[in-house]
């Protein structure tokens, strides 16, 4: 028991190195640089250990995974599964529509 509350608010991160390394600099320590289906395998192992609260994953991954798996991690709430653009490239989703999807507030008002 003691355990699992220790581990509750965990964050890991997953992505390319610009991503992973730009998490580890701010403090996130479990940060993983994979890409490809490297990266979701990744994904996948690390959702099925239920040590982390929150996982950043590349955005770039939303393109090797299949509509089934990519809608699972979209609107999975436990862990809360959040796809980052690459630095320097445009997002195909704005802060304001994944605050709204994701919290169901509209912070665009």
């Amino acid at each position: 028991m003691m355990n699992k509350e220790r581990d509750e608010g965990r964050i890991a991160v997953i992505g390319e190195r610009s991503i992973s390394m730009g998490f580890r600099l701010i403090g996130i320590e479990d940060t993983f640089e994979a890409e490809g289906k490297e990266a979701i395998e990744k994904l996948q192992l690390i959702e099925k250990s239920e040590k982390y609260s929150v996982i950043f994953v590349s955005e770039s991954l939303k393109s090797e995974m299949d509509t089934r798996m990519l809608n699972y991690y979209e609107s999975t709430i436990k862990p809360l599964v959040m796809f980052i653009p690459l630095p320097g490239v445009e997002s195909e989703e704005s802060l304001e529509a994944m605050a709204k999807r994701i919290l169901g507030i509209d912070i665009g008002r």
